[in-house]
């Protein structure tokens, strides 16, 4: 039962972590073609932005790992 736990969980992180990072991007590409000028400053923010989005999948792999482990 575990396993089928573990194995939820980390395909509900996985679709989420994609959802997120393709929404960014597209607000990414809409600010960037609205203010070219501000290119630098928002693909720092993106960089961070994308880092936090994908800690959650990261957080839930360890997650399962302890479930499969009990």
């Amino acid at each position: 039962m575990n396993y089928i736990a573990a194995g939820i969980a980390l395909c509900g992180s996985a679709i989420g972590a994609g959802i997120g990072n393709g929404m960014l991007m597209a607000k990414l590409i809409e600010s960037i073609a609205r203010q070219p000028e501000l290119e630098g400053n928002l693909r720092t923010n993106m960089f961070i932005s994308m880092a936090l989005v994908e800690a959650m999948p990261i957080i839930v792999i360890a997650m399962s790992f302890v479930l499969i482990n009990e």
